[in-house]
């Protein structure tokens, strides 16, 4: 009797002990579940070390040769930081795939896209570029654009110029671009012309898309167009010609675009954040700044605000009732 109870109680000892075992095990996995959960889709490589930079660069219309002045771009940048950067082409959907997907650390992108990796990376914008063709410095004009022999001229105000355009032939840089269809369609939807992107068929007699500023451009040369809407430095080459630009004319500036800039991914600690900004800093030093200026035709970086720098294009995604 004594052996048997001596067997139950052990065979109790155990099946407890297995329990705590599981219980501990689970509840583990619950923590470690509970952690995932509140980190969201955080990639566990982000929390290894980081000891080589991968930069995405992104094709820009009138940018040439670019892969190797980013390869050079990369060269002073790993020595300022003293870690191998390496320079990546491709356009900016591959960018913001990139950021996501940890396969890219920085990107120089335009505002869209600085956008879109905010919400699908987490990165934020840095630095952004300044060009002498920006009207505002780190920000640009989009512009709608006639022929000089249009009989569409500006009127008292921007509602009243744009009014003009009921049942006309419109030319859209694209579909995606900010300053060619975001920014146009936002003061369209703004000054109470049309109500939303997908009702432009009631204000223009026709609407059109291109592939970039050159083709919406010369649809308002060819008579394909009577206004095209662009960025205000396509009007200049090598969109188009100086002969070509010297018949058209703007009709109606929307000022405000954000400038293309530098995103960095929040993987990437803010220590070796700092550094990788100060080392785009040192491109607006006169032994740098040549090279930098054949990239984009960037004049120099400057420091932004994220979400100060974009809030334009924010607010006109929102009004315009389009995606980032």
């Amino acid at each position: 009797m004594n052996a048997k109870f001596k067997a139950l109680a052990s065979a109790s000892a155990g099946v407890l002990l297995l329990g705590a075992l599981t219980a501990t095990v689970v509840e583990v996995g619950q923590k470690a579940i509970a952690q995932t959960t509140q980190q969201g889709d955080l990639d566990l490589r982000a929390q290894a070390p980081i000891n080589r930079i991968r930069i995405v660069f992104a094709n820009r219309r009138d940018a040439t040769d670019l892969q190797n002045k980013a390869n050079q771009v990369a060269q002073i940048l790993s020595r300022e930081i003293g870690m191998p950067v390496d320079a990546v082409i491709g356009d900016e959907t591959a960018a913001v795939e990139a950021l996501r997907a940890n396969r890219a650390d920085v990107a120089f992108v335009a505002g869209r896209a600085a956008l879109k990796a905010e919400q699908l990376a987490k990165a934020r914008m840095y630095l952004a570029e300044v060009r002498s063709d920006y009207s505002g410095g780190n920000t640009y004009d989009s512009v709608f654009v006639v022929r000089q022999d249009s009989p569409l001229r500006p009127k008292g105000s921007a509602k009243q110029t744009l009014e003009q355009l009921k049942g006309k032939k419109m030319a859209f840089a694209s579909r995606t671009s900010g300053s060619g269809f975001i920014f146009p369609i936002s003061e369209l939807v703004g000054q109470r012309l049309v109500s939303g992107p997908d009702r432009l068929d009631n204000f223009f007699g026709n609407v059109s898309y291109g592939d970039g500023y050159s083709s919406a451009l010369q649809a308002v040369l060819r008579g394909q167009a009577d206004v095209g809407a662009v960025s205000e430095y396509a009007l200049l080459p090598p969109w188009i010609t100086a002969e070509e630009g010297k018949r058209l004319r703007v009709l109606q500036q929307v000022p405000g675009v954000p400038a293309h800039g530098i995103v960095i991914d929040d993987r990437v600690p803010a220590p070796m954040r700092e550094r990788l900004i100060n080392a785009f800093m040192k491109m607006n030093e006169p032994a740098n700044n040549q090279l930098f200026r054949s990239l984009y035709n960037s004049q120099r970086l400057v420091k932004v605000d994220h979400t100060r720098h974009l809030a334009t294009l924010r607010q006109a995604l929102v009004r315009a009732k389009l995606e980032p």
